[in-house]
């Protein structure tokens, strides 16, 4: 690289972490064509420090000390590590040099994303973050996972003649667009299924209702909620095209869910954390329909998973946040927080597939790194990172409209893997569509200029 730099006019100084007489024969050769051109020196912390000041006129600095087989923490070039993350913040202000990385930043394991040493307060502090990350044949789970996702800055993928052969893992893939075929058949109400979300009691229906509203933008034929007699006068006031349907209990979902033509059921926004809720929880499961389970409908059940596990079927779907996720899955969350010394760290690729494996159905880990795996080890990742990054996103309520859409989805017969897939991808373009300022109740109303987009193409 030093080479071609210089054959185009670059002014290149490189630097060689590592004694030469321990390179591999590819980079000795190299390394020894290189010094018929210009001089190597001795990376270290003495060398960088103060480098910039030395050296006001340096553009570019390339972080190629580490790449995708670091099995151990960045600790001994503690300076390098500094001076290079100061450039990265500096560049964007005062013209320092802009850091560009070479396959990924170094520190950062390739399959996790973690800067190896570090805790989830400080994920910085062990690595270099980059302004530009140029990845070779193809990305890095490392490059859309935890803190990875943030240094690496903006990913570049280029080819090196290798036939590309998937993704990172060929059990994982990127979500990078929508499969429009499948929503331009032509279709009726009916056959676009009938959503029932059930709501909280008086003061809590908001979320049921934003969850509502999302199922039917994403075109569910018929969309019901499901509401207490306390709030029944809260929900009418504030509904038209959503039907009301008086709930009390889980008999009355029972008696309910007698009509098999309710085929997709969102539980959980807003239906509280009362006794009664695990036993509408209990009952709806029994009626083994398509449901997406979020919030309280997890949340219940904290004591003992394993009873809502033994519940669950092929047709759920698990919606859960952070929070939500280490009260199903304590020790998966409590190994995904732990410092990685050495890598591969676990990842949290590794803790949703487990997770949906123990859960035995779909299990969609939120977050500006979404994953979404299956029973039987499928995964995808849906990232909200660089050119889709949406950090408004991250608003109370927004979570609600997903669960609201993947059930409508699933309403419209759409398998749990599909749904969730589709969902979390439409979820994130429709906070692109809108932009700063966005409040959950914006993003059912993107949907229709999302999906025209999409499908005028």
């Amino acid at each position: 690289m030093a080479r071609l730099l210089q054959a185009k006019g670059w002014e290149v100084e490189v630097f060689l972490y590592g004694d030469p007489v321990k390179l591999p024969l590819d980079a000795k050769v190299n390394y020894d064509r290189w010094l018929a051109l210009g001089g190597v020196f001795e990376l270290n912390d003495a060398a960088i420090d103060g480098y910039w000041e030395d050296h006001p006129d340096t553009k570019i600095a390339i972080d190629a000390v580490f790449g995708t087989g670091l099995t151990r923490p960045f600790t001994d070039l503690a300076k390098v590590q500094l001076e290079l993350n100061y450039w990265q913040a500096a560049s964007r202000r005062n013209g320092a040099p802009k850091v560009v990385s070479i396959d990924i930043p170094s520190g950062v394991c390739s399959d996790s994303g973690q800067y190896l040493g570090s805790d989830q307060d400080n994920p910085f502090d062990y690595g270099v973050m980059s302004n530009l990350t140029v990845s070779f044949h193809r990305e890095k789970l490392g490059h859309r996972l935890s803190g990875g996702a943030v240094g690496s800055g903006k990913v570049i993928r280029k080819s090196i003649g290798i036939p590309h052969q998937g993704s990172p893992n060929s059990t994982v893939s990127l979500i990078e667009t929508l499969d429009t075929s499948v929503l331009k058949a032509g279709s009726h109400k009916y056959t676009h299924g009938h959503a029932l979300v059930l709501s909280g009691g008086h003061g809590k229906t908001g979320a049921a209702r934003l969850a509502a509203r999302g199922a039917l933008r994403i075109g569910a034929g018929l969309v019901t909620l499901g509401s207490p007699r306390s709030a029944m006068h809260e929900n009418a006031a504030q509904l038209t095209a959503i039907m009301l349907h008086q709930i009390d209990g889980a008999h009355g979902v029972s008696e309910l869910l007698e009509d098999e033509r309710l085929n997709a059921i969102c539980l959980g926004p807003g239906l509280g954390r009362g006794l009664d809720t695990q036993a509408v929880v209990v009952a709806t499961l029994k009626a083994r329909r398509a449901t997406v389970l979020d919030a309280d409908a997890l949340t219940r059940f904290e004591r003992d998973p394993q009873v809502l596990f033994d519940l669950l079927h092929e047709n759920c779907v698990l919606t859960p946040h952070g929070g939500e996720f280490a009260k199903l899955f304590p020790d998966l969350a409590e190994r995904l927080s732990a410092v990685a010394d050495r890598g591969p760290a676990y990842s949290k690729v590794d803790a949703t597939r487990e997770a949906a494996a123990r859960a035995g159905c779909i299990v969609l880990f939120k977050g500006a790194d979404t994953v979404i795996a299956a029973p039987d080890g499928r995964c995808s990742v849906n990232s909200a990172q660089y050119e889709r990054t949406a950090p408004w996103l991250a608003t109370a309520g927004a979570g609600d409209v997903l669960a609201g859409i993947i059930t409508g989805l699933l309403a419209r017969r759409f398998s749990p893997m599909q749904a969730a897939e589709m969902g979390a991808w439409l979820h994130v373009e429709c906070a692109r569509e809108y932009g700063p300022g966005l409040i959950a109740e914006d993003l059912p109303e993107q949907l229709p200029s999302v999906l025209r987009r999409f499908l005028s193409c």
